[in-house]
């Protein structure tokens, strides 16, 4: 009998025994394509040494020192590093232990800015429907998923939500792409009006959104707009780059693909690639010095914020990404896994839409493709898929409510960057049969 407390109680998966690059074994040596990196977190696949050395060297030196009393080497180097690559204005890192604890950093800091500068009033989050944000209260009542948020709603802050940029689902007949991005865009406009725009403090958004859409990207000058209205009426601009951000969409932050810079972004995942847990929340200079000319003191903090051992792992991570040319290496297999799920599915009757960038890639699966019609949800296609492909040899990441938290199915893939062409014909060939058995 296991006393751990499983994510399900009603099911029982198999125990891990090793990794090696693109695959995981289980103890009876079954062997499992991660294709989607656990939750589009092992960018670097698995049993990379250079990381493993600078584990095991940083622990030969300090383990862990409390951010009250010390900085450390690793800590301050990752973030030199994060900020030389990241957008504009972007000037300063702030260390935690993954992407819900990055977010919740990022709502506090946003809300002590505004009372910084002396705009108390200024308390009300925008967000998107269908988004997620993590799962911590703050985090989860900005996120947009209605499944997640329902049990917890009565201790949730509130939060006001706009449609998705979702085009697949909501560009109009006869509407250009760019058209639908700036009406979808201006709907944020509309929710500053309606909700004072005085008391409004931040817009929060994913770039291209994971686990709760299936990799959907934004549709051409929909976050230009977006800046721009964020800038008319004063409100911080949140990237939520947990899934998306650290090289997956084929830049090292998603962000830049669309021109624009945030005030502030919540990374993680991909930082740590897995080998340590760790986040980050990262703000502009303006931010930082309004803290640092006021009270001096951010009102926040975790026991293992700065870890020396996870931040040496990320720098070792970061490294490897901007340095070993990892981040190119994403958006070509990127477009190579594409084109392979294009030519196995472009046509299937039970395929809408096979979507994402680089290696971050999303089939929204629907029941009739001419009406977009989705599938039933006591249907349980994704539960069923999910199943399936782990029976195959595959490990990926399909997920219900793609449309509104209730209808609609997408299967999504975030696979190592060190992926070959062999191993997206593996992918292919082992979701074609768990969907031939599904569907």
């Amino acid at each position: 009998m296991s006393h751990i407390f499983p994510r399900h109680t009603k099911s029982s998966p198999p125990t891990v025994a090793r990794g090696e690059g693109v695959y995981l074994y289980d103890q009876t040596g079954k062997q499992y394509l991660d294709g989607s990196g656990g939750a589009a977190v092992s960018c670097l696949g698995h049993g990379d040494a250079d990381v493993t050395a600078a584990i095991k060297a940083q622990l030969d030196q300090v383990a862990f020192a409390h951010t009250g009393f010390f900085t450390s080497a690793p800590a301050e180097a990752l973030a030199d590093l994060l900020i030389e690559h990241a957008p504009a204005g972007l000037e300063r890192v702030y260390l935690v232990s993954g992407g819900s604890e990055a977010m919740e950093a990022a709502l506090k800091l946003a809300r002590q800015y505004y009372l910084e500068i002396g705009q108390p009033a200024r308390r009300s989050i925008i967000a998107r429907r269908q988004s997620y944000h993590g799962n911590t209260l703050g985090a989860l009542a900005t996120g947009g998923n209605m499944w997640r948020r329902e049990p917890f709603a009565p201790l949730m802050i509130d939060t006001s939500h706009i449609a998705p940029c979702y085009a697949y689902r909501h560009q109009q007949a006869g509407e250009s792409a760019e058209a639908y991005g700036l009406r979808a865009a201006n709907e944020l406009e509309a929710e500053i009006l309606r909700l004072g725009p005085e008391t409004v403090m931040a817009f929060v958004a994913e770039p291209v959104v994971g686990a709760t859409a299936g990799a959907v990207p934004p549709a051409p000058g929909y976050f230009k707009r977006i800046r721009e209205i964020c800038d008319q009426y004063g409100v911080l601009l949140i990237l939520d780059e947990v899934m998306c951000g650290m090289g997956r969409t084929g830049t090292l932050f998603a962000c830049e693909q669309d021109g624009i810079a945030p005030d502030i972004t919540a990374i993680a995942k991909g930082l740590g690639a897995g080998y340590q847990p760790i986040g980050a929340m990262l703000c502009s200079g303006a931010i930082y010095k309004a803290i640092e000319d006021g009270s001096g003191f951010f009102q926040h903090g975790h026991t293992y914020i700065g870890h020396p051992v996870a931040a040496a792992a990320a720098l070792a991570v970061v490294t490897k990404l901007t340095g070993g040319g990892l981040v190119e290496r994403a958006q070509a297999m990127g477009e190579t896994l594409q084109a392979a799920l294009a030519d196995a599915f472009g046509q299937h009757p039970h395929v809408g839409d096979i979507r994402g960038r680089g290696l971050f890639r999303g089939i929204e699966l629907v029941e009739e493709r001419e009406s977009k019609r989705p599938f039933a949800p006591e249907r349980g296609i994704a539960k069923a898929l999910k199943k399936a492909t782990f029976e195959a040899g595959l490990i990926c990441y399909p997920m219900g409510g793609t449309i509104d938290g209730k209808n609609g199915d997408h299967i999504l893939l975030a696979p190592p960057f060190i992926l070959e062409d062999s191993h997206v014909d593996e992918i292919v060939t082992k979701l074609e049969t768990a969907m031939r058995q599904v569907l």
